[in-house]
């Protein structure tokens, strides 16, 4: 029978007690990790959220009663255990916080009984992640899970007190939202009150922030639930949270100074990390000819080379056709690697064609300086010994290439330095490696809608010097925009806004819009701007992203209380699920016959929970 606390309190916590409560009588309360019985003495392992503790039982000392008791426990009883501390008699534990004491009991009571679960509550468990998402509320009884959760807790009271010190005020923004279908699915929520109509849940507050920055509240924030209809990866998930804010009467220089400052208090609070201020910047022009990437890892080299003028006018069909097409031929340079088996070569080779590739060029400076190339015989040894001079090939380095249209060779190479890197065990795995992406595109062509859409939303502010090329060449224009990056993961971005009616109608126009198209859409926004706007700007971080990074977790379910699948599913719950016939009705909302929910596909990527993606196809 499970019994009450009777008026017990707590005195601590397990992992709290130290050598310097030796003596002292106390109350902890807690989960039985483990129990051992050795005849006449029990000893248990005691867990809570701070850690585990040794309780000892006699019968001399707790009384035939309580040893009773004591000899009943299983894995998950919840107890209550009031007994005095002592140094440990026998070996230290040094593998645990209190390894050098234990608390001898006097008296115990079993708060709670447990059914055998379905897995041991244990750090680093090797139980599937399916079976633990089931039982969430078990998984997240294991420490590491919960030493996650609890820095997540550190890591936003931090970024709480930064902005509150920097004047920064915390203001909520609605939920229930008007649809703007322009960047990712929204999620609709339909109206019982309107039929037929539709709320969308946020995909970011960036309108209803820039409407603050109308009101004149200067300098907001918020820790912004956001949602988005989107195939979930390893670091994305159809909800989560970022950290939001604006500020008027700014331009790039201030938003970014703000951020660096936050990310470092953050980083040395929640993990005693570092971080070297100014964070070091790269335009998307550099990212991309030097890595392939608008989020670049740089914990190791192998950057992107381009050949393209010394390859010119030589016979390899693929590297002329693709410079005569107005692409490009790039590579990289993977050092020491001239050996590497053909079997793992044509591996790369297809991976490359995942992303679009139509095959890879290899070349390998071979140790005795000869050379093995899927090309050599198309190239005169002249050019041979210009293409290696520039990739600078030594002997024994693997040269790979990609020839195609610049875009392409820039993702293909971008993605392949990454794998190789990954098979080769060259990434750092301790370190953080933070930088600014900055002067984004402000546009770019889609193929697929004929026309050029804003790369980040349509009131990213251009960059003054090119404003003049809107009309003429708006693909040259950039964008006053900004992107922070860790370890090639985006963490978050944001731009300077437009607050010009007339560079605002200018953006429209390029997009393809009308003014009734942008009225429909933006319409509250734009008769705000009415009314005297403040230069502003702002940024967001995904926080769910910020803490996997900090804690080194492969994926973004270890930082998140109760995530979902791939397939935005929640195991535990079974949301999302069918729903009674009456409320469908009072919805006046029917179903049609034979729908199918198709699983979405899990890859690797990442898309940052930031405002970026917001509204970003307008």
């Amino acid at each position: 029978m499970a019994e009450s606390m009777k008026g017990l309190r707590r005195t601590h916590r397990c992992g709290e007690l130290s050598l310097e409560h030796v003596g002292e009588t106390v109350t902890v309360m807690g989960w039985v990790q483990k129990q051992r019985n050795k005849g006449g003495i029990i000893f248990v392992d005691l867990r809570d959220r701070a850690g585990i503790l040794q309780v000892i039982f006699e019968e001399c000392d707790c009384g035939a009663g309580h040893f009773a008791k004591a000899e009943r426990l299983r894995s998950e009883f919840v107890i209550a255990v009031v007994g005095r501390v002592e140094k440990r008699a026998g070996a230290v534990n040094e593998n645990l916080a209190t390894g050098q004491i234990e608390v001898r009991a006097r008296e115990i009571r079993i708060l709670s009984e447990s059914e055998t679960p379905p897995f041991q509550i244990e750090a680093d468990s090797k139980t599937k992640e399916e079976l633990r998402l089931k039982y969430r509320y078990l998984d997240l009884r294991r420490p590491n899970l919960q030493r996650n959760l609890m820095l997540r807790s550190r890591i936003t009271s931090s970024v709480r007190a930064f902005l509150t010190g920097e004047g920064f005020l915390e203001i909520e923004t609605p939920a229930l939202n008007k649809s703007t279908p322009e960047g990712a699915r929204d999620y609709l929520v339909p109206s019982r009150v309107h039929p037929g109509t539709f709320y969308a849940l946020p995909q970011s507050p960036q309108l209803f922030k820039q409407l603050l920055m109308c009101s004149g509240y200067d300098r907001y924030f918020q820790l912004a639930k956001c949602f988005r209809d989107e195939d979930l990866r390893a670091d994305r998930q159809p909800e989560f949270t970022q950290i939001d804010l604006e500020m008027s009467f700014v331009d790039v220089e201030d938003v970014i100074d703000a951020t660096e400052r936050m990310v470092q208090q953050v980083c040395r609070e929640a993990i005693g990390l570092e971080v070297q201020l100014p964070i070091p910047r790269m335009t998307w022009t550099e990212a991309m000819n030097r890595f392939g990437s608008d989020k670049p890892d740089t914990r190791f080299g192998m950057e992107l080379c381009d050949v393209s003028g010394t390859v010119r006018g030589c016979g390899f069909g693929v590297f002329s056709s693709a410079l005569e097409a107005g692409g490009s031929v790039r590579g990289i340079n993977v050092k020491g690697q001239a050996e590497m088996p053909r079997k793992k070569i044509d591996a790369l080779v297809e991976f490359a064609k995942g992303y679009g590739a139509k095959g890879l060029a290899y070349l390998s400076v071979m140790p005795d300086g000869s050379v093995k190339s899927s090309f050599a015989k198309f190239m005169t040894q002249e050019q041979l010994d210009a293409l290696i001079k520039t990739m600078d090939g030594q002997p024994g380095d693997l040269l790979l290439f990609a020839a195609d249209k610049t875009p392409l060779v820039w993702s293909v190479l971008g993605a392949l330095r990454i794998e190789v890197a990954r098979q080769l065990d060259m990434i750092d795995k301790d370190a953080f490696n933070f930088l600014w992406v900055t002067e984004f595109p402000l546009l770019e062509w889609s193929e697929e809608e004929n026309r050029f859409v804003a790369m980040h939303h349509p009131f990213t502010m251009p960059m003054e010097e090119d404003l003049e090329y809107l009309d003429t060449d708006p693909g040259r224009v950039r964008a006053k925009a900004y992107d922070i990056v860790l370890n090639g993961i985006e963490l978050g971005g944001g731009s300077v806004r437009i607050f010009q009616s007339d560079v605002q109608e200018k953006m429209f126009e390029v997009l393809g819009f009308t003014r009734e198209d942008a009225y429909e859409r933006f319409g509250f926004l734009l008769n705000a701007f009415k009314y005297g706007v403040p230069p502003h700007a702002g940024l967001a971080i995904g926080l769910d992203r910020f803490v996997m990074l900090l804690v080194k977790a492969e994926n973004i379910r270890e930082v998140i209380a109760f995530p979902k699948v791939k397939d935005a599913s929640c195991l535990m719950t079974g949301a999302p699920d069918v729903v009674d016939p009456v409320q469908l009705e009072e919805l006046q909302i029917a179903l049609k016959a034979g729908n199918e929910n198709e699983e979405g596909k899990e890859t690797d990527g990442a898309e940052a929970d930031s405002e970026k993606s917001d509204n970003k196809k307008a």
